[in-house]
């Protein structure tokens, strides 16, 4: 099975709190995903919600994965274009080449932000929610 996955996430303030969101599309079902993770930085939260969707995608028993992200440089250090200079990064960057094991093929591609609007709109979601709950 083959997977279409759109992945956001954010911080107020980079760094400040932060919020993910996965749209994960496969035959004709839509799942989504928003949560809030607490203190982050933008790249941070990126990250985060590339793991979250390969934790879902593993769930579903997926082979293969095309992820779409708004961010070029997560982009190209998830490809390996880029070195990852941040301890912080390079620990989630491990934990997300640990999870791509579990599929025969993944690739990422970067989209314009207004192709990803659907995971923009789950980020923003994890974060209004927070911040209401808890006026921030």
């Amino acid at each position: 099975m083959k997977l279409k996955i759109f992945t956001d996430g954010g911080a107020r303030g980079n760094p400040g709190p932060g919020g993910i969101g996965v749209v994960i599309k496969y035959d004709d079902k839509v799942l989504e995903f928003s949560k809030f993770i607490g203190n982050s930085t933008n790249n941070q939260a990126e990250y985060k919600a590339v793991i979250l969707a390969l934790e879902e995608a593993k769930k579903i028993k997926a082979k293969e994965i095309d992820f779409y992200l708004d961010s070029e440089l997560v982009v190209n250090q998830l490809n390996r274009k880029y070195k990852i200079k941040n301890q912080d990064l390079s620990f989630l960057f491990i934990q997300i080449w640990n999870l791509s094991s579990n599929f025969n093929k993944i690739t990422y591609t970067h989209i314009k932000r207004e192709q990803n609007k659907e995971a923009d709109r789950l980020v923003n979601k994890a974060l209004d929610n927070e911040m209401f709950d808890n006026k921030i």
